[in-house]
């Protein structure tokens, strides 16, 4: 009964909700993440990379959530997709990845927009926040935050710690509990830091993650450039049922896709807005601009990568069943390079897993934030009950586990959803400013009194105008 209601949620429900609200925030901004696309990446390389004392840069909050967004569905999510739905579902993940850059874009502007300081300590924002002070939604906010914080605080997080155990152990013969026992020293080491060590952990491990994972790829293409044009071909005709490769032609491509493709890049989810919020930028919709690229990076690329890696491989047949999901990357890899390649893989996958588990821990950290009345000690709590989960979810069978937050997390995009298409046209507002700013070549310094009455608060931007004249 679960497993069907998850199926359902995430096959039907979420798949409509997110397009609706991709598509619609996409024309009516004359898709700004199309226009503004060579702005993403003149406004990271202008972000400081060590943040202010007001809050980390916006590059580290980048990183942050690339090591989020980051993980199975880049490696096992593509193949399980390339295998329902053929190489054409890659070409339906790109489109839904273009749309989400949109949803990203607005979703981790409002968490900008609306952040707060968190007693004295750095900011915090979110989904709840925007749903409270934008909306002025009191009951969604906290099932919002119950929902996070037993969605990724801890249940993706045991999932995570299963999946880098195991992993290890069949690639290098390391038992679980050893594995286990190093895993949690290092996250502890990592989590108790706060966003700030997280931040500079991820800036680390991030970067070397993806560009090693890139290089892989390219590496692959290298060795089959004359056969790239084909497997190029091959996903666009694919993508059109013009050459049926699986059962469904047309609809299972578009389907597995559209899947696949949410699911890997998250936008919509409301996660990333969490970390974006911790930002000190210059403008709400900087830190948009920036986050949309996190999308691009994901999916175009990270996905692309394995995809290639698959078509471009004698192992993968047309139609034909067999090999399956991350054992199909593995394989591929190894029949390009040699058997090295499943080692490499593994080491991939320890490596996105290690990062999306400190990005897990700062989204349930801002989930108990949100309450107000909590004590102080509960943020050590939850820190010191995630250690414990590490360690004990490395010897577990974590099935249901992960059917659960598979069904929770669902949930937690439904009602992100419906807070972002209530607030879009504060958005516009955004977004409009931030370009009229840019064609007057004004200085971009956002004015929160532009939005009095409108529950921002004013002191989270003023303070930055005044440490900027200072």
């Amino acid at each position: 009964m679960l497993t069907m209601l998850t199926d359902w949620l995430w096959s039907y429900v979420l798949i409509v909700l997110l397009l609706a609200v991709g598509i619609r925030f996409s024309v009516s901004s004359g898709f700004a993440q199309l226009r503004l696309f060579g702005k993403m990446f003149s406004t990271l390389l202008g972000s400081h990379l060590s943040g202010t004392d007001r809050g980390i840069s916006g590059f580290q909050a980048l990183v942050v959530s690339v090591a989020g967004r980051v993980g199975g569905g880049n490696i096992a999510g593509v193949a399980v997709a390339i295998t329902l739905g053929g190489p054409g579902a890659l070409f339906w993940m790109w489109v839904i990845a273009l749309i989400g850059m949109m949803t990203s874009l607005v979703e981790c502007a409002l968490a900008q927009l609306y952040k707060r300081k968190h007693v004295g300590e750095d900011f915090r924002g979110g989904p709840a926040f925007y749903m409270r002070h934008g909306l002025g939604w009191r009951v969604m906010p906290v099932v919002y935050s119950a929902l996070l914080l037993l969605t990724l605080g801890l249940g993706f997080n045991a999932v995570q710690a299963y999946s880098v155990t195991s992993s290890v152990e069949s690639a290098f013969d390391v038992p679980t509990w050893l594995s286990g026992a190093i895993l949690t020293v290092i996250m502890g080491g990592v989590i108790f830091g706060g966003i700030r060590r997280i931040a500079v952990f991820s800036e680390v491990v991030v970067p070397l993650m993806v560009i090693g994972y890139f290089v892989l790829a390219m590496t692959v293409v290298v060795l089959n450039l004359s056969a790239v044009p084909a497997a190029l071909m091959l996903i666009l005709k694919s993508a059109f049922g013009l050459e049926e490769v699986v059962g469904g032609g047309l609809a299972a491509a578009v389907m597995q896709g559209a899947r696949r493709g949410l699911f890997s890049n998250e936008a919509g989810l409301g996660t990333a807005p969490n970390v974006a919020a911790v930002a000190d930028v210059e403008h709400p919709i900087s830190q948009g601009l920036v986050q949309a690229l996190s999308v691009f990076i994901d999916t175009i690329i990270l996905c692309t990568c394995t995809a290639l890696i698959i078509l471009l491989s004698p192992l993968y047949q047309p139609g034909a069943s067999g090999v399956e999901g991350i054992a199909l990357t593995q394989l591929a890899l190894a029949s390009h390079i040699g058997p090295v390649g499943e080692m490499l893989v593994s080491i991939a996958l320890v490596m996105f897993a290690v990062s999306s588990i400190a990005y897990n821990c700062y989204l349930g950290e801002n989930s108990i934030a949100y309450f107000e009345g909590a004590p102080k000690q509960a943020i050590t709590v939850f820190r010191l009950f995630v250690l414990a989960l590490i360690f004990w979810a490395s010897q577990q069978d974590l099935a249901t586990v992960f059917s659960y937050s598979d069904l929770t997390m669902g949930l937690l995009a439904v009602v992100n959803l419906i807070a972002l298409w209530q607030l879009f046209p504060v958005a516009k507002t955004l977004l409009r400013d931030y370009e009229q700013r840019l064609r007057s070549e004004s200085p971009m310094t956002f004015k929160a009194t532009d939005f009095r009455g409108q529950g921002v608060d004013p002191a989270s931007w003023t303070e930055r105008a005044e440490s900027l004249r200072s």
